[in-house]
């Protein structure tokens, strides 16, 4: 009988679920190697590979089998060959860009535990996808608006979230979309670097994402009365200006965000937050070579870097904080803990705060691959981000479920959200 893999579910799978993966037909005790592949839009390879033994009736069952040492993973890892990808290209991060198409997972069973393995002994291939059947891909250009709108299946009105990437620019929509097969109404918003709006980040108006809450709120498929926002490192901060200074937010959920204004001027209306200082002098270089920007950022409860502070204690909001405790971007903790103690000396509830041992700073939906360091648009070079792979893996599967559960919670009235099937 021929060795076959098998997989659950097995043509297709949405990106942030899981997949079994089963191999049948290899011999008792056989030492084998499988390897999962995928390339992104960009053509780079992102890789892993596990070392197993086969059961004494020959199958295989990742979500039953342990991993040998010596692969990218062991010990019993049912998604291993997926949150332990590495790219061949150093500083490569995997993302997404068009979310109307999947990735394609390659998985191989190759003979023995050598290096490299041995003959193919079977393959097969899987579409991981992002945007769920009957769901809806909508680019918004209204007014100074450069967003994309996705809406879940079935006939609304559904409760909205605007969701912020970081210093990078552009567009990501992944996120937002993976987001939104679970019954929202999610906008991923552009802020700068993209189209016609402002090609640096040098000063940022509050006023545009005023519109976007205006658009969201009067949006005849978003449920009111308010909306939620999601956002990560200087998304994070954005979100948190938007919940301070602006209406119609009912709930704020920052991964790896800070309470101080970062990285450009932000201006509302008569008000002008700077942003908050650093000092080049405190940037380390560590032994592989990559830059540790961690002690870069001046306290902004210290001296004139006071100013840079949000006044988040103005937000009518409940706030939800995700950290990576071993974030190398800047002190998530720290920042988080802040705020808390802001919000609860204004007499404000607390905010929930969840800390994760050994997750980085690019907490990202599941199954994503950590990345240790990649390109950072404002340094200039390669940082490291921190966070050691299976415990960044497991704060990913977790934090997604506390962000939906957030949502529900604030948004619907209700617990998390619906199945992630296609």
């Amino acid at each position: 009988m021929a060795a076959s893999v098998r997989l659950s579910p097995p043509a297709r799978s949405l990106f942030d679920a899981p997949l079994g993966i089963a191999v049948r037909g290899l011999g008792p005790r056989q030492p084998v190697t499988l390897r999962a592949s995928l390339r992104d839009e960009g053509g780079e390879l992102f890789q892993a590979c596990g070392r197993y033994l086969t059961g004494e009736d020959g199958e295989l069952d990742l979500a039953r089998c342990p991993a040998l040492p010596g692969g990218s993973f062991s010990g019993l890892e049912p998604m291993g060959l997926l949150w332990a990808m590495q790219p061949q290209k150093p500083f490569r991060r995997l993302v997404k860009r068009d979310v109307q198409t999947p990735f394609i997972l390659q998985l191989e069973v190759l003979e023995g535990h050598g290096e490299p393995p041995g003959r193919l002994l079977a393959q097969t291939q899987h579409e991981r996808a992002f945007l769920r059947d009957g769901a809806r891909r909508v680019p918004v250009r209204d007014g100074r608006i450069r967003a994309t709108l996705f809406l879940p299946p079935g006939n609304g009105p559904f409760p909205g979230i605007i969701d912020l990437y970081g210093a990078g620019g552009g567009l990501p929509e992944y996120r937002a979309c993976l987001l939104s097969n679970y019954g929202f109404a999610v906008l991923a918003l552009a802020f700068y670097g993209y189209e016609d709006l402002p090609k640096e980040m040098k000063e940022l108006h509050l006023e545009y994402f005023e519109e976007a809450i205006n658009y969201m709120l009067q949006h005849t498929q978003v449920k009111g009365p308010g909306i939620g926002l999601l956002g990560i490192s200087k998304g994070g901060d954005l979100c948190i200006s938007m919940a301070s200074f602006l209406k119609g937010i009912t709930a704020t959920a920052v991964i790896n965000g800070s309470v101080a204004n970062v990285g450009a001027r932000l201006f509302y209306k008569d008000v002008t937050i700077p942003p908050l200082g650093a000092n080049p002098k405190r940037i380390k270089v560590n032994n592989s070579g990559i830059t540790d920007i961690i002690d870069a950022l001046n306290n902004p409860l210290e001296g004139r870097d006071r100013q840079s502070l949000i006044p988040l204690e103005k937000a009518e909001c409940r706030f939800l904080f995700i950290v990576g405790q071993d974030d190398h971007n800047w002190k998530s903790e720290f920042f988080a803990v802040e705020g808390s103690k802001r919000l609860q000396a204004h007499g404000k509830e607390k905010p929930e705060i969840i800390c994760y041992p050994g997750a980085g700073h690019y907490i990202e939906p599941p199954f994503f691959p950590m990345c240790a360091a990649s390109m950072h648009l404002l340094v200039g070079k390669p940082v490291a981000w921190g966070g050691e792979p299976k415990a960044h893996c497991e704060a990913q599967i977790d934090a997604w479920q506390r962000i939906q559960a957030f949502f529900c919670k604030h948004l619907m009235n209700e617990p998390s959200g619906t199945s992630s099937k296609l």
